[in-house]
């Protein structure tokens, strides 16, 4: 079964069959208990508990906190499978409606509980085993998206034109899938300033990552990566033999798709880039803490440089009505996309990697440009508006994008209304899926998507932290 899902339309119980929770009706009748059995659950953690008992208590939104006990523990409670590997911990986690881990979704799925590995060991333990189970699937594949927990299982996609190999689930060339293993690992060590992990495997993958991006600069050639799929799905092949559309090497890094899975037009896909240049900064600070290859450091360094100056020469554009803008996509030959995509990383996201200041005029010309109908993916309904993309198709909005808006803004009236259209969008589940009907939140994509409901999780977790009274309203 293909990750792009079909859309359900249907209430709480097919969720209910879908993800194979367990239900008990014993709460308030608008809010059942939907949150899977304690003893089927993958992996507990003391934090985590104590933070959902804290919310629960200080939050006076019942539907909030009936949201967010559903929400912020669900990669732990149907994910993981972890243990050990030659004394190390090792994790694998699901994406939730398959049985492949991503590269991007599982950093994401564990990002909202870094700050709670400090008071729970196990926690740290379970990221310190995403890092190491990670750095085993950037040394099989630097270009694969997905990955298997049985290296030996074959893929159904086993027939694309690419560079396929046992253990690999889907081979699709995405740069922001060699960035969130770095973020991870990151702020795993800044929460715990445990280096530890950061061994000679570590450093060959770090390694592998610079290497990956300069092929994939195409400053002498296309590089080894092509795919081609035989799909009647426009966006999930590449053009050109699998190269994709030529580009005009100046320094920026081809990605063949975006994060959202589809295919890019324009192959320099400027939010990856910036990701990119956050992430290679990062890295490089690692390996001088731990004193690794110094010359791999200045590379590094060096990297994220000509990337930053070739973001700023060629991905702003002037748009009539929004000033200075960032494009979407270029392809170094002055064409260029204007447009934004759900997925993160995004244009309206930046911020939230850390790649612009939330103050910054161009992004905050871009984020005007974003939320418009100058945003062809932009959909507004009776139910909510927000950011989708041709993954899902027309009128079909990502949470994502919604959480990105209330996580990038500094305006409690915005804030709020996002956190509204969130509260409505879960169409009588309790969870937060990867898209949903402007008008109707009945109708969604993918019960089961424990990278949303972290990332909601998250949400609601700063909302509380910094603007309480915002939660406190309504239901």
């Amino acid at each position: 079964m293909e990750r792009r899902s079909f859309v359900q339309k249907a209430g709480l119980l097919t969720a209910a069959l879908f993800s194979g929770k367990v239900f008990s009706f014993a709460a308030e009748p608008d809010f059942p208990v939907v949150r899977r059995a304690q003893a089927l659950r993958r992996f507990n953690s003391r934090a985590v508990e104590n933070v959902i008992n804290e919310f629960s208590s200080k939050v006076k939104n019942k539907e909030f906190t009936w949201l967010f006990n559903n929400c912020f523990p669900n990669t732990l409670d149907t994910s993981v499978t972890f243990t050990d590997f030659e004394g190390k911990p090792d994790t694998f986690l699901s994406c939730g409606d398959m049985d492949a881990m991503w590269l991007r979704d599982s950093s994401a799925q564990v990002w909202s509980y870094l700050p709670l590995m400090r008071k729970d060991k196990a926690l740290k333990d379970l990221v310190a085993g995403v890092i190491n189970r990670q750095v085993k699937y950037i040394l099989k594949d630097p270009y694969a998206s997905s990955f298997f927990n049985d290296p030996t299982k074959t893929s159904e996609f086993k027939e694309d034109l690419t560079n396929m190999v046992p253990g690999v689930h889907e081979r699709k060339w995405e740069i922001d899938s060699l960035c969130y293993p770095i973020r991870l690992a990151y702020r795993y060590w800044q929460q715990t300033k445990d280096t530890s992990h950061f061994d000679a495997n570590w450093q060959e993958a770090m390694k592998t990552i610079l290497k990956t991006f300069k092929e994939q600069q195409r400053k002498e050639n296309n590089g080894p990566y092509h795919f081609q799929r035989a799909t009647a799905w426009a966006t999930d092949s590449l053009p050109m033999q699998g190269f994709g559309y030529p580009v005009k090497p100046v320094g920026l890094i081809c990605s063949a798709f975006r994060p959202g899975e589809d295919a890019t037009v324009f192959s320099f896909l400027i939010p990856s880039n910036f990701f990119a240049v956050v992430s290679l900064r990062q890295v490089a600070e690692l390996f001088r803490v731990i004193k690794a290859d110094e010359k791999i450091a200045a590379e590094m360094d060096a990297m994220a440089m000509e990337v930053r100056q070739a973001l700023q020469k060629y991905a702003i554009i002037e748009h009539e009505t929004y000033g200075k803008v960032l494009a979407y996509e270029i392809n170094g030959l002055g064409s260029y996309h204007l447009m934004d995509d759900a997925s993160i990383p995004s244009l309206l996201a930046m911020p939230y990697l850390g790649a612009m200041s939330m103050s910054d005029p161009v992004y905050l010309n871009t984020r005007k440009m974003v939320l418009s109908a100058d945003n062809p993916f932009f959909y507004k309904g009776k139910v909510a508006e927000g950011v989708g993309g041709p993954h899902i198709g027309k009128n079909m909005v990502w949470p994502m994008s919604i959480i990105a808006r209330g996580l990038t803004s500094t305006d409690d009236a915005e804030i709020k209304q996002c956190l509204a259209m969130l509260q409505k969008s879960h169409g009588d589940t309790g969870f937060i899926h990867e898209s949903f009907h402007v008008d109707n939140p009945r109708q969604y994509t993918r019960a089961a998507f424990p990278w949303v409901n972290s990332l909601f999780g998250e949400f609601l977790w700063k909302t509380y932290q910094e603007r309480p009274e915002l939660l406190n309203t309504g239901a």
